[in-house]
């Protein structure tokens, strides 16, 4: 399902979407409209601009909470053409996997921007790397603070959603090397080995957190 209030971009990510071989079971205008159709329909994946009117400020995250609210699974992407780091930490709060934060520009990357919402749709996350580095700046000293460039590399990838292969093939280093930053990283953030905890999803967690 896409949600903006500009035809010319609904109908754009409906044929990107559809030339993928995704099927797009509906496409609104405004919050509202996003919210009951949601969850009359529930799609394997929303995409939803932030800005819609009325107000043109955050009505697609707000939208977002409220099916959140009824369908805490619900995969959702929100695009925006400018890094809202509150906005990204909020929805990120609002439920722990199926999520996505992408700037608009990032859809002219065809082959990253599926690989990204594809990757929300099956249950992880993708936040968009310059979020990413402006919530890093941002920061006041945190454990975060305590790893190094390397470890930070790799965490800041994990947000984008990569995979332990994928990582070893962005930073051009081994599957180990890459376990063993991974390994390291969780230790300083304090994330124990728990069955319960999901410590990928939690220490992205940690990254967008304030």
């Amino acid at each position: 399902m896409i949600a903006d209030d500009s035809a010319l971009i609904r109908e754009g990510l409906r044929l990107v979407l559809e030339e993928a071989d995704h099927e797009v079971v509906g496409t609104v205008a405004t919050g509202t409209e996003l919210v009951a159709r949601a969850l009359e329909l529930r799609p394997a994946l929303i995409i939803s601009d932030i800005r819609m009117p009325p107000t043109h400020t955050d009505e697609g995250l707000r939208a977002a909470q409220q099916i959140r609210a009824q369908w805490p699974q619900a995969p959702i992407v929100l695009l925006s053409q400018y890094v809202l780091v509150g906005y990204a930490t909020e929805l990120i709060e609002s439920g722990v996997q199926s999520t996505g934060y992408l700037l608009k520009d990032r859809v002219f990357d065809i082959r990253a921007f599926l690989e990204s919402i594809e990757r929300v749709a099956a249950g992880g996350v993708a936040i968009d790397p310059d979020v990413i580095a402006q919530v890093i700046s941002s920061r006041r000293r945190t454990p975060l603070d305590e790893l190094t460039p390397r470890e930070r590399e790799v965490l800041e990838l994990m947000g984008e959603g990569l995979t332990n292969a994928g990582i070893s093939q962005r930073l051009y280093i081994s599957g180990g090397a890459v376990e063993k930053h991974t390994q390291r990283l969780f230790a300083k953030l304090g994330l124990d080995e728990d069955a319960g905890v999901h410590r990928r999803v939690t220490a992205v967690l940690t990254l967008l957190a304030r």
